[in-house]
């Protein structure tokens, strides 16, 4: 009897350490995750035009395509490449970061300057664009497969953001997080675009099916709101990357040595705060330096803008628009 009781006391203590694992593995995931913001934004954003044009009934079942494409992409070469990559070369996390803090940047100074006319095309610029696809099937294979490629530029900037985000642990630890991470992530970004797309279905019914006049009223403003509130999405992913891309350059300076921007930044925002009363002052400076974070991240975007266009986007739809070509 005093064997089993201590083999019992064993199995509680086994899963009392394995429960704090789980919620040491969950909690870094969620501040991992939080610090990915302006990408994961910015893909729930981007994601809903890809189910433009189908069916209702394809809608639902095109998103679950992309989320397995977006697993796929994280788990299977995303994570294994990000665990190399701390073990061998934990150096080049740094620089790669502000690669992906610079895309950022990038991406947001190019929908700014599309929506001020004044060159830039976003997302909306891709190799065939105007190629209309008669056949439902190729249509969904195509946005489908455009979707997954979207998703696997976004996934890098995420699982590298959470990769640098992870405190230095054990390898078992830190893969659990890239892949607690990778899973959250991937339901919260997919899960929020399957209740958007399918919003104005639901508020559709509620007008026309409702038995009460509120519910036929609330069916009919959420019918009328939804153009709104996903230019809503649109601008706050805009304003997500150009803060979290700017932070993360000058965060990238600073662990290279240079220094004097961040602190710049910190003092400025720290004189801001001290200017208002106190009760608001956490708010205001840590609303003054995401500002300038996204004023920085902006002004890079821009310069960057004529590299992403005459450079990188057509050697991008070189090599995929030839493989597109090759397999048609």
């Amino acid at each position: 009897m005093s064997g089993l009781i201590a083999l019992l006391d064993d199995v509680a203590a086994i899963a009392k350490v394995a429960a704090s694992s789980i919620d040491d593995v969950i909690g870094q995931a969620a501040k991992a995750g939080t610090k990915a913001a302006g990408a994961v934004i910015d893909d729930a954003a981007v994601t809903p035009k890809y189910v433009q044009g189908f069916e209702p009934s394809r809608e639902l079942p095109v998103i679950w395509r992309i989320t397995k494409g977006s697993l796929k992409n994280k788990l299977l070469f995303l994570l294994p490449a990000g665990l190399a990559l701390s073990a061998f070369a934990p150096w080049l996390i740094a620089p790669l970061l502000m690669l992906g803090g610079a895309y950022l940047c990038f991406e947001g100074a190019e929908k700014v300057a599309h929506a001020l006319g004044i060159g830039g095309h976003g997302h909306e610029d891709y190799p065939d664009k105007e190629n209309v696809v008669e056949d439902p099937a190729q249509l969904e294979e195509q946005k489908a497969q455009g979707a997954i490629k979207t998703d696997f530029i976004l996934s890098a900037e995420i699982m590298t953001i959470a990769l640098a985000a992870i405190p230095e642990s054990n390898f078992w630890m830190e893969a659990a997080t890239l892949a607690a991470v990778a899973i959250m992530i991937t339901v919260a970004v997919y899960g929020s675009v399957a209740v958007i797309v399918k919003m104005d279905d639901l508020g559709l019914a509620m007008a026309n099916r409702g038995r009460l006049a509120p519910t036929r009223a609330l069916g009919r403003g959420i019918v009328r709101g939804m153009p709104g509130f996903l230019k809503a999405l649109t601008v706050i992913g805009t304003a997500a990357m150009l803060w979290v891309g700017g932070s993360i350059i000058v965060h990238g300076l600073e662990e290279l040595g240079f220094a004097t921007l961040g602190h710049w930044i910190h003092d400025a925002a720290y004189a801001v705060a001290h200017a208002v009363p106190a009760s608001v002052e956490g708010v205001v400076e840590w609303l003054s330096k995401a500002v300038m974070d996204g004023v920085l991240g902006l002004a890079l975007g821009l310069a960057l803008i004529p590299l992403g266009e005459k450079v990188i986007t057509p050697l991008w739809r070189a090599v995929f628009h030839r493989g597109r070509g090759a397999a048609a």
